[in-house]
């Protein structure tokens, strides 16, 4: 499982995690979360974000 971090804001999609508060329930692979989904911290979309390392 690969985190994924925002360039804007820093924030960082963990699969083991998840971002249960916005419906991406803890197991998900960034590539599976809806291309709707958006940073919670900043609001920009998945384009924003970059492989960070493993989990």
């Amino acid at each position: 499982m690969e985190n994924y971090v925002c360039t804007v804001c820093g924030y960082v999609y963990s699969p083991k995690n998840g971002d249960v508060e916005n419906g991406i329930e803890p197991g998900m692979e960034f590539v599976d979360v809806p291309e709707n989904w958006v940073c919670p911290i900043c609001g920009v979309s998945k384009e924003y974000f970059e492989k960070a390392g493993q989990n």
